[in-house]
């Protein structure tokens, strides 16, 4: 028996809402609604069921950025996307890693929900850009003006330089070993000059109102860690080494931007509401 195309489909569908959402919440509610309107739809009159399924996600994604826009308005402090704990072998697919990396997914909040939804679609995906434009309900010359003006904004944000998965692992690794002596030279050395901190607590947990710039300030902050309630332990998330910090009395995520061998960014997320996935690996696929 052929199974339902929508199962068979859902890791990239998940995947799709997510890169576009930056929530794995928000991501499962469009999987739902798309989910109610597939079960309705007469199958039989839809020659490429990938292809629908990812329109129709993609349509409930963009209706559901503009409730979020909305939301993110109020909320306190820095906003990150949704850590989420993903097998080793994401990091296989570089470009897949990539894309669902904490970095850039910060970097696609800075797009429209339009550009955001044909730089998914078409740069990740690599969807001819006859069924983006169906998807965002624009003209093929139009999208592929949106797709340019996408990359090039990305581009303008991106790392300059990737690292490999054995050196951001180490890299990982020896900032760990600092924040548990809590010496501030240790983490001066593996950090750049003009490292910036973004911690998102979402007002629940304590966490900096806004970026903190600069590594004697970044330092300073991460010495004065209690360290004594807190244990580290190395997982992938978002398909890429990282860390999961837990304490008596909050829990937290950070993630690491490195170039040329030390940390440009550092992304900390003790939002409790957002980390919820971090016990069973998230399936992601293109």
């Amino acid at each position: 028996m052929t199974a339902d195309p929508f199962v068979a489909h859902r890791s990239l569908l998940f995947t799709v809402a997510y890169e576009m959402l930056g929530s794995a919440a928000d991501a499962e509610d469009v999987l739902q609604e798309t989910w109610l309107r597939w079960a309705g739809v007469d199958r039989s009159r839809i020659g490429a069921p990938r292809a629908y399924l990812v329109r129709a996600v993609t349509r409930q994604a963009l209706n559901r950025m503009r409730t979020l826009a909305r939301r993110r308005e109020d909320y306190v402090g820095e906003w990150l996307p949704e850590p989420l704990l993903t097998h080793p072998d994401v990091a296989d697919d570089v470009e897949l890693a990539e894309s669902v990396s904490i970095a850039m997914l910060t970097v696609l909040e800075t797009l429209t929900p339009v550009e955001r939804a044909v730089f998914v679609l078409r740069e990740v995906f690599d969807m001819p850009y006859g069924e983006v434009a169906e998807a965002v309900g624009r003209t093929p010359a139009a999208v592929r003006q949106v797709a340019r003006r996408a990359r090039d904004h990305v581009a303008a944000r991106q790392p300059r330089v990737k690292v490999s998965r054995s050196e951001h692992k180490a890299v990982v690794d020896r900032f760990v070993t600092a924040l548990h002596t809590g010496r501030i030279q240790d983490l001066l050395e593996i950090m750049a000059p003009d490292v910036v901190l973004v911690a998102d607590g979402g007002g629940i947990t304590a966490a900096a109102p806004a970026p903190v710039h600069g590594a004697e300030l970044v330092a300073a902050m991460l010495a004065g860690t209690d360290r004594a309630t807190f244990e580290t332990t190395t997982v992938c998330l978002n398909g890429a080494s990282a860390i999961r910090i837990g304490s008596d009395t909050v829990g937290a995520t950070v993630s690491l931007v490195i170039e040329d061998g030390r940390i440009t960014r550092i992304y900390a997320t003790s939002n409790p509401q957002k980390l919820t996935r971090l016990d069973t690996p998230t399936d992601l696929t293109r």
